[in-house]
């Protein structure tokens, strides 16, 4: 699977699967808790199949990534396992978009939170879908299939909130501050990029997807009446300056494993 893949590139792009991994990782288990006290009964049963299928995508790029470090044979014996890097990281081990610490205090900073990251997932996959490493680019179509649904739940749920006068346009402005200046997290630099981009892995730099992301966002807010989020100020420590909210979620998604290492998902 590796190849010809040299060292720099290698780490390069363990990094980039730890990245996504954790991203729909947090996002999962964050969704799943909706599940049982959504507003509608018909959301009870959509946020878990969303979260559902996030934890899938998550598992799958873990499961890459594990295969990425056991070919390369950089990992001690055993914990080139998809379970152990999901469960066996501490809070801080974790590398996911600062933009998901956030926590979701109501329906309104779910929506707007998942509509941000839904959004520039989508920009980022779409930079994967040739990529010359064809595990991943296989990968990445069978993902961007299902996010297509989740773009179109959560885009259907932004426009509902935003064309409600009173609380819910108020709860959903206040979520949009709040969340604002860590929206770009997801498609912040990261480290020795400029691999992934001479091996083809990835076809544009962070940067580009950026502006990628603002301007396919633009339109709908100006649509909604809705501020655009700002650009973001400072990429030092987008995925790993971690939030109280995280850690009490990790404590959550990791107390089976803790409990029973021998336990799989």
């Amino acid at each position: 699977m590796t190849g010809s893949l040299v060292p720099a590139t290698r780490d390069s792009l363990a990094l980039l699967l730890l990245a996504m991994a954790d991203d729909e990782f947090v996002i999962g288990w964050s969704d799943s808790e909706w599940t049982g006290i959504a507003p509608l009964l018909e959301e009870d049963v959509a946020m878990s199949s969303l979260a559902q299928d996030e934890l899938g995508h998550a598992k799958a790029l873990y499961e890459l990534l594990a295969e990425l470090e056991a070919e390369a044979g950089s990992a001690d014996a055993g914990s080139a396992d998809a379970d152990a890097i999901a469960y066996d990281r501490p809070p801080e081990g974790h590398y996911h978009a600062r933009l998901l610490d956030h926590a979701p205090t109501d329906w309104a900073a779910t929506m707007a939170r998942r509509f941000l990251y839904e959004t520039a997932d989508a920009v980022r996959l779409e930079a994967l879908a040739d990529s010359a490493w064809r595990p991943l680019a296989e990968l990445v179509a069978k993902l961007r299939r299902e996010e297509r649904y989740h773009l179109l739940h959560v885009s259907t749920w932004l426009e509902r909130l935003a064309f409600r006068d009173g609380e819910p346009r108020r709860r959903l402005l206040a979520a949009l501050d709040d969340l604002g200046p860590d929206a770009s997290t997801v498609l912040a630099p990261l480290p020795n990029e400029l691999a992934l981009e001479m091996a083809g892995i990835v076809a544009r730099p962070s940067r580009d997807l950026e502006a990628r992301w603002r301007a396919a966002i633009g339109p709908t807010f100006e649509r909604l009446r809705l501020p655009m989020p700002p650009p973001l100020a400072d990429a030092t420590g987008a995925r790993s300056d971690h939030s109280d909210a995280f850690r009490r979620l990790w404590a959550d998604a990791t107390s089976v494993r803790a409990s029973d290492p021998a336990a799989t998902w």
